[in-house]
């Protein structure tokens, strides 16, 4: 499990997962989608405790431009949910692979977390658009 220490992984979707050595996955939306939204200003997060699927409808990003669903990239528990967020949306446009994060999950299975596209492959999918 060490190789997936602080790796990222995408869903076609522009979410973004990266995992620790104990399984718990952070979740956000990629440079690539703030950049697509504008200017964010409402971050609807899960609450903890909440059990999500895979590709489960999870959270609610709203910019000037449009509102997306934000999706998990994997299944799992919420344990934690950045709540900076809640007063500060616009910190997804400035930082969205670090501070701009969304909430984080106990995952259920940890294999599965090799089946999301690696970083090469999410850029590929974002050139076709």
């Amino acid at each position: 499990m060490k190789d997936l220490i602080n790796q990222i992984r995408y869903l076609p979707s522009h979410e973004w997962g990266r995992i620790d050595e104990i399984g718990i996955l952070t979740v956000g939306i990629s440079d690539h989608a703030q950049d697509l939204l504008g200017d964010i200003v409402f971050v609807e997060l899960p609450e903890i405790g909440k059990y999500l699927d895979a590709e489960e409808e999870s959270a609610i990003v709203e910019s000037v431009k449009a509102a997306s669903d934000i999706y998990a990239p994997l299944s799992g528990e919420v344990i934690e949910i950045n709540e900076i967020l809640i007063d500060e949306p616009e910190i997804v446009n400035e930082s969205p692979l670090k501070d701009g994060w969304f909430y984080k999950i106990k995952v259920a299975n940890i294999e599965e977390f090799d089946d999301l596209m690696r970083e090469d492959e999410y850029q590929a999918s974002c050139e076709e658009e």
